[in-house]
């Protein structure tokens, strides 16, 4: 799992007034805090797999913060956004909102308010991180299994019995059972519930990796 010290938050904002004064509050209260003023410069830094959070502007003069998002959203950043604006309307905080954005603040951020949205932003991060290494550590393991005992646990997990597994594809009802012994064994398993779970987690799309 994650630990605090590996937990950043990114502060991209083009007002160097309002960046300084946002990294000083976001150290102040124990947090590391990485400042960019050129949003361009920040998408060049970021690889995808981030722990921590962003706070970032929306309007900057050549590459909004809406558009920053899309970008992070493109190439599968799971990254928590708290979106910042001087002119906020309903239509930004919905189209934040709809884009996956934690929270949606108005300049001059309340400092009280940024905090919890600080919180709230790095809980998610760490739930996002504990997810995707769950998922990572499901297909390893099913990358264990050959096509033939992959076909074999699809049809466990679909809740067929050996006899019918074997029908369907055309095998022997001992070469079913060796082959189900196999996949126990590969995937360290001991019930039909493990194996269902694990197919669950490993096929999750909602947190699908690149």
């Amino acid at each position: 799992m994650t630990s605090a010290d590996e937990t950043l938050v990114y502060l991209v904002d083009d007002d160097a007034a309002v960046r300084d004064a946002l990294a000083l509050l976001i150290r102040s209260i124990g947090l590391k805090a990485k400042a960019y003023g050129d949003p361009a410069e920040f998408l060049a830094d970021i690889k995808g797999d981030e722990i921590g959070c962003l706070v970032l502007d929306i309007r900057m003069p050549e590459l909004n913060g809406f558009a920053v998002q899309e970008r992070l959203n493109a190439m599968g950043c799971n990254l928590p956004i708290i979106l910042i604006t001087g002119h906020g309307d309903m239509a930004q905080c919905r189209r934040a909102f709809r884009a996956g954005a934690v929270d949606f603040l108005t300049k001059p951020v309340d400092e009280n308010a940024l905090i919890e949205s600080l919180q709230t932003a790095i809980h998610r991060g760490r739930e996002q991180q504990g997810m995707r290494q769950q998922i990572n550590e499901a297909r390893d393991q099913m990358s264990r299994l050959t096509p033939r005992e992959r076909s074999v646990f699809d049809l466990v997990c679909d809740g067929l019995q050996n006899k019918l597994i074997a029908d369907r594809l055309y095998l022997s009802l001992r070469t079913v059972e060796a082959y189900r012994a196999s996949i126990f064994e590969k995937l360290e398993v001991t019930s039909v519930a493990d194996l269902v779970r694990l197919r669950l987690i490993g096929n999750d799309r909602q947190n699908l990796i690149p």
